[in-house]
């Protein structure tokens, strides 16, 4: 579960989900590398499609959501939202080719929120100058401790939001697999020995992968960046047009 293994004889060794997070950056980074080759020889004028066609929505899409939920003024931040939803999908659907999701491993939802978590503080201290720090002694100087624990909470619930969720369907599908891979044991194995244990769990698992690896990662995916963009807006009063969709966030906050 966490960055290093510590064995008995005290050599760390770096655990899997390490490794496939660094899969997925290196599969970003190539992919970044293909859609700018193919954006510099496409023409401008020309109408859009392939990859480049693909590309285009998904920019316009953050860019609009963006822009809704945070305002014009933050809607350079689109750029960002979009590489993190990449990141993020491609790490829920490692499970897909048998490699360990890296969002099961807490650095990894910690990380992402640690970002937003610094993302709100240093919005809210350029947007609120001194008045930042008043907030830790309303209503009155004794809620200071309670006002400095409450501070983490943007990064508690982000963290173990996204880890729940990878670890719930990580869990189940463990389950799934060694509860079909005996039963196909029992039924096979007499017939074709250890290979009678593979026969079931391919029949099955392909349906449930789609819902924990695919749906869930989608919805979560949506609820995190959601949530995000909702506690850096609401940090800076000046923003325009925030007031509806950090309304509505709050809302999908329940999912």
């Amino acid at each position: 579960m966490f960055l290093f293994d510590f064995s008995w004889s005290w050599e760390p060794s770096i655990v899997p989900e390490v490794y496939a997070s660094l899969i997925v950056v290196v599969i970003v980074l190539i992919l970044g590398i293909i859609i700018a080759i193919k954006a510099k020889r496409t023409d401008p004028l020309a109408k859009p499609k392939g990859l480049i066609n693909v590309v285009e929505i998904g920019v316009s899409t953050f860019d609009n959501m963006t822009k809704n939920s945070m305002g014009s003024k933050y809607q350079g931040m689109a750029p960002y939202w979009l590489a993190v939803a990449i990141y993020m999908f491609l790490a829920f659907t490692l499970g897909l080719i048998g490699l360990p999701t890296p969002m099961a491993n807490i650095v990894t939802p910690l990380s992402l929120a640690l970002v937003t978590f610094i993302m709100i503080h240093i919005v809210a201290m350029r947007a609120q100058k001194w008045r930042y720090f008043k907030r830790f002694i309303e209503p009155f100087p004794l809620f200071l401790p309670i006002n400095l624990i409450s501070m983490w909470s943007p990064l508690i619930s982000l963290t173990f939001r996204l880890l729940g969720n990878a670890l719930a369907g990580f869990s189940l599908m463990g389950l799934v697999y060694w509860a079909l891979g005996g039963l196909s044991n029992a039924l096979f194995g007499a017939l074709l020995g250890p290979a009678g244990s593979i026969i079931l769990p391919p029949l099955v698992t392909p349906f449930l992968h789609l819902y924990f690896d695919l749906f869930s990662a989608v919805i979560q995916i949506i609820v995190f960046i959601s949530l995000s963009m909702m506690f850096i807006a609401k940090e800076d009063e000046q923003a325009e047009d925030v007031a509806q969709p950090i309304a509505a966030s709050k809302k999908t906050s329940n999912i």
